[in-house]
């Protein structure tokens, strides 16, 4: 059996006995885990996805350690410039191994009955239709245009 987990913002498929590196989590070594965010249970042939998690599964672990990952280095540099800058980082991590995938219990189906009608339903009697809108009142006619005005003419000299 195997589940895909959720965990630090990345997703793990992960099986039973497996050890797994994950983001920082705040337990300390020995402390029993619950993963509720499983977005896939599989078994064989049988697969049941999540919409977006399974309801009532689990994978539980137990922690193992807590460390820091190797150290990478951070080098901006610019050729001719004298300009040369150099950091390191290593992250913090949890080591779990995975104790058990519990797959979500199927509930009894809930018994649907079908209603049927007992004789033909008479067809919705069609809404009237909403009073047409009255008119405001008269519309004004637009305002005449004045006298043409008369191309300016420099006088002959």
């Amino acid at each position: 059996m195997y589940a895909v987990i959720e965990s630090g913002g990345k997703q793990h498929r992960v099986e039973e006995g497996e050890i797994l590196r994950l983001e920082k989590l705040d337990a300390a070594a020995g402390d029993k885990l619950k993963f509720d965010k499983i977005l896939l249970v599989g078994e064989g042939e049988s697969v049941k996805i999540g919409k977006p998690y399974v309801k009532g599964s689990q994978v539980t672990a137990e922690v193992v350690k807590e460390g820091r990952g190797g150290k990478i280095k951070i080098v901006k540099f610019h050729r001719r410039k004298h300009y040369k800058r150099q950091q390191g980082h290593r992250q913090w991590f949890t080591e779990v191994k995975i104790i058990g995938i519990k797959a979500e219990t199927k509930a009894k189906a809930k018994a649907k009955t079908k209603l049927e009608p007992e004789g033909k339903i008479a067809p919705k009697a069609k809404a009237e239709s909403k009073a047409k809108a009255k008119p405001k009142g008269k519309v004004k006619p637009k305002a005449k245009p004045k006298a043409k005005a008369q191309p300016r003419v420099k006088p002959e000299e």
